[in-house]
């Protein structure tokens, strides 16, 4: 094959290579305002399972994560590699509770408060009930961002960065739920693997 037609070959190659890496990479950024009836959003009740990192300055827990989440409370379980209880939180409309592995029980009015308080880290809930299942907040303003494929890897709101890494496959209802997410937070790094759904 003649020098010219082979060159012509690779460059052909090289910039069809590069249309397709732009358009795995193309990223829209979109914001979304608090919604005005917010207080009656509620997200539907779920419970999952899997396995937790948390990471700051200050210390490193890996382990478990039970949460069973209703529109009246909710309930996460922490467990160790072992799986044994680190700490059981509760949080219903009167405010927050958590027992420590050796049966201590500390209150506050919410579970990020007392979370920070007690374990040295945030746990944001509030936001985390939303964001664990692919969705914004709709109490403050959130920028999402979306692929080409129109899939969430990526959000920002109430100070927090939210990082999709993977999601499980499409299922009967034609929605897909996060599977790995990463949530960062000044020094804080949590990551949540999900290992599995059960979504009333």
């Amino acid at each position: 094959m003649p020098w010219n037609k082979i060159t012509l070959s690779c460059l052909c190659l090289l910039l069809s290579s590069c249309a397709v890496l732009q358009h795995q990479t193309a990223v829209e950024t979109v914001f979304t305002e608090p919604e005005t009836d917010a207080l009656h959003i509620k997200v539907k009740d779920f419970s999952m399972f899997g396995r937790v990192s948390i990471q700051n300055a200050h210390q490193h827990y890996s382990g478990s994560i039970r949460w069973q989440h209703t529109k009246l409370n909710d309930n996460i379980l922490l467990l160790s590699p072992l799986g044994q209880a680190v700490a059981e939180i509760w949080q219903d409309h009167q405010g927050a509770r958590l027992t420590t592995s050796k049966q201590e029980v500390f209150h506050a009015a919410d579970i990020e408060n007392l979370t920070q308080e007690v374990l040295g880290w945030r746990l944001p809930i509030n936001g985390l009930q939303f964001w664990i299942q692919g969705y914004h907040s709709p109490f403050t303003i959130a920028a999402k961002d979306i692929n080409s494929q129109g899939q969430l890897i990526a959000m920002r709101q109430d100070d927090w960065y939210i990082r999709y890494l993977s999601f499980f496959p499409k299922q009967l209802e034609q929605t897909t739920r996060p599977r790995v997410l990463e949530l960062n937070y000044q020094d804080l790094k949590i990551k949540v693997v999900v290992d599995n759904w059960q979504i009333e």
